[in-house]
């Protein structure tokens, strides 16, 4: 048997979609119905308005209310951890809403790393996210770097992770990896051990990331598959064999991939395979046709 994560936010986590309606406006009432879904589906919790949750393409004041609109969960699922992402460009802006989502009772905050200026030193990204944990992050309070470059254009180095985690012990908990990198899963496990918290962005890559340290998935096809994603977790705490349900993901994710962006496909998925509203994708992405979605049905069905 594995050794039992030991962090709070150790689990499986879908990077929830973001209901819209046909103005591209959010649709609130759909938020909490949506989380309760992925709840009972074996979810430990979600990440609101990360990538997949289309969440740079929200104003701060939208932020909010999504936040707001997803606390309605814990109605029913009172044990569900939520994650804000709260990352921009402006330092203010990340602050105020790292803030606003601790202060509505969120478990923790992703937060992007400054995504304007792509060639700061590692000092300059040790002094943006000290500020805002400083300003924002409650002395109980987690944040997580969303270490995604091929997004952002700027990465984690483990040098700047080690900084952060020796200058932020609790607060500064560890990252979401989203590099999509296997040398970089089994650099940070042997950096780090289990004293960062990672959680993968991955599918594909889950086995190898617990293998070397990680505590959970924080990911976009977990919208579709989080029941395979908690057989692999639960799995993998009971010192079972789960390459053979591994290679069935990674085939299902490496379908979806040739449908990437992700917010279009999976929302078209969700409403083909579950029965939710087909929502939109707020522009500048746009939507993909019922030919594509036929097609990629097919395709996870022969995985499936």
């Amino acid at each position: 048997m594995n050794t039992a994560p030991n962090h709070p936010l150790a689990g499986v986590y879908a990077a929830a979609l973001t209901p819209l309606e046909a103005d591209f406006s959010p649709d609130l009432e759909a938020v909490a119905p949506l989380l309760a879904f992925l709840a009972s589906r074996g979810c430990h919790g979600a990440l609101l308005l990360g990538t997949t949750g289309e969440g740079p393409s929200f104003s701060p004041s939208e932020r909010a209310d999504i936040f707001r609109a997803a606390l309605t969960v814990h109605e029913t699922h009172p044990d569900f951890s939520l994650l804000a992402g709260t990352g921009a460009p402006s330092l203010t802006e990340t602050a105020d809403l790292t803030r606003a989502a601790f202060d509505l009772g969120f478990d923790g905050v992703v937060v992007l790393p400054p995504y304007y200026f792509r060639k700061v030193s590692d000092e300059g990204l040790f002094a943006y996210f000290g500020e805002i944990i400083r300003r924002a992050v409650p002395a109980d309070g987690f944040l997580l770097g969303y270490h995604i470059p091929s997004q952002t254009g700027v990465g984690f180095s483990l040098d700047l992770l080690a900084r952060l985690k020796d200058a932020f012990p609790r607060q500064f908990s560890g990252i979401k990896d989203s590099s999509h990198q296997a040398g970089f899963a089994r650099a940070l496990g042997a950096r780090f051990g289990s004293d960062l918290l990672a959680l993968t962005g991955t599918d594909s890559l889950f086995q190898l990331a617990l293998e070397s340290g990680a505590q959970g998935c924080i990911t976009a096809p977990a919208n579709l598959i989080s029941p395979d994603l908690r057989k692999i977790w639960d799995g993998w705490q009971r010192g079972e064999d789960i390459a053979p349900l591994q290679a069935r993901i990674t085939a299902i994710r490496h379908v979806l991939e040739g449908y990437m962006p992700f917010p279009p496909i999976l929302k078209a998925l969700l409403s083909r395979l579950f029965g939710f509203p087909r929502w939109p994708v707020r522009p500048p992405l746009v939507e993909i046709s019922k030919e594509m979605e036929t097609q990629a049905a097919e395709e996870l069905a022969k995985e499936a």
